[in-house]
């Protein structure tokens, strides 16, 4: 065919028309990206257990850490997905690994919000993303690793000449544990201490957003949130159990046992040691005034609620200061995860074998009248997400200065 293209009139234009039509047909054809699951960055976590590149369709599990507590958090990095189209990721076990709403970032984690609630069967959960492009994370909620606690304790320092930031501990696997400390502007000696953590149970992570809503109005210009800048110490630790954040692991029920249930006179945990030591200073000159440990409880749980200390191992004056708190706690925690009075005590029939090794029960112990107590905030509902933790910091807030005010 090519010498009887050449024998005749322009051969040579009609033989380069053939090299560069055959050549185009001999290029390359772009493979199809494959989807990849990536969980190697701090806070990440899940087993792929089955990965349908055609369907898309991810069957997922928390990562297994034996010994680093519950088996609940999952956290991964998704790419190769086509964008428009839409993945089924089938998420498990149930109640406490399968959220109705999935919370997922498509700007590589810097904001984050929820699916469309999933379709359960059995102990598992489905639910359907459809990417804008190649990329996106998804996780039980949203996170709230490691750098987020120091971007959030740095803010705040820079926002306001009166707070510092400090590591409240190295951890027993050498992380740092970033805090911020509010310093009283007025110079008033022996300021009460106001004290707030999360996290002692990794998984947790709405705790650390409620943290970081209380931050964020404590700097800000409204005028209770100076006054208590100017009356109070403030103390807030966004991540108490560093170490299995940073992993992904679940921390509650961990061994020895997690940072809960370690309040003893011998703690094992670096960052319970530390806590203690300053507030059994505090206590000591009659300076303790709140402490608040920032949960989030069970998936059937609708709204916040507060743990409180056995009624008998309070002194009078605490259990007035207590009822004071939680009536205020009520007037500004009004949603949209709303406070609606409900309490429950943490006492021997609640935990008989470490109730008193709880937090707040061990701060009600030191027998100063300073309220102590277990906030809970709900994490499975549609405003279970970044804004309504933050809401929730934030009417906290509000309800402390109110208290110290009255």
């Amino acid at each position: 065919m090519m010498r009887a293209l050449m024998a005749f009139p322009f051969s040579g234009l009609t033989t380069a028309v053939l090299t560069i039509t055959l050549g185009w047909l001999l290029l390359p054809v772009a493979a199809k990206a494959e989807i990849k699951v990536d969980i190697d960055f701090p806070g990440g976590s899940g087993e792929v257990v089955e990965l349908d590149q055609a369907k898309p369709y991810l069957k997922l599990n928390p990562t297994d850490h034996p010994g680093k507590g519950w088996r609940c958090w999952w956290y991964v990095r998704l790419s190769g997905l086509e964008a428009g189209k839409t993945l089924t990721l089938d998420v498990g076990e149930a109640p406490w690994a399968t959220p109705d709403r999935a919370s997922y970032s498509t700007d590589g984690g810097r904001t984050w919000q929820h699916s469309e609630p999933g379709i359960r069967t059995g102990k598992r959960i489905r639910y359907q993303l459809t990417p804008e492009s190649g990329e996106m994370r998804v996780a039980w909620g949203p996170p709230f690793v490691l750098a987020d606690a120091t971007a959030l304790v740095e803010k705040a320092a820079a926002a306001s000449p009166g707070i510092e930031t400090f590591s409240l501990c190295r951890t027993r696997e050498d992380h740092d544990t970033p805090a911020l400390r509010s310093l009283p502007t007025n110079g008033v000696p022996d300021a009460p201490l106001v004290w707030l953590n999360a996290r002692q149970h990794a998984w947790e992570s709405g705790a650390s957003w409620v943290a970081k809503g209380f931050a964020e109005w404590l700097t800000s210009d409204d005028p209770a949130a100076t006054r208590l800048r100017q009356t109070a110490e403030v103390v807030l630790v966004p991540i108490m159990d560093i170490d299995n954040v940073y992993r992904g692991a679940g921390g509650k029920n961990q061994t020895p046992q997690d940072h809960n249930r370690d309040w003893t006179s011998k703690p094992h945990w670096h960052a319970v040691e530390a806590a203690q030591r300053e507030i059994r200073a505090a206590a000591e000159k009659n300076r303790m005034a709140i402490y608040v440990d920032l949960h989030n409880p069970s998936a059937s749980d609708r709204f916040p609620y507060f743990y409180v200390p056995p009624q008998e191992i309070l002194s009078a004056p605490a259990r007035e200061n207590l009822s004071a708190f939680l009536e205020l706690a009520k007037e500004e925690m009004t949603g949209p995860l709303r406070f609606t009075g409900k309490t429950i005590v943490s006492g021997q029939k609640y935990d008989p074998k470490a109730w008193n090794a709880i937090s707040k029960n061990w701060i009600a112990g030191l027998g100063t009248p300073a309220v102590a107590v277990t906030l809970e905030t709900a994490w499975n509902t549609p405003s279970s997400h970044t804004e309504g933790y933050e809401a929730v910091g934030r009417q906290l807030g509000r309800a402390i200065i109110r208290y110290l005010e009255r």
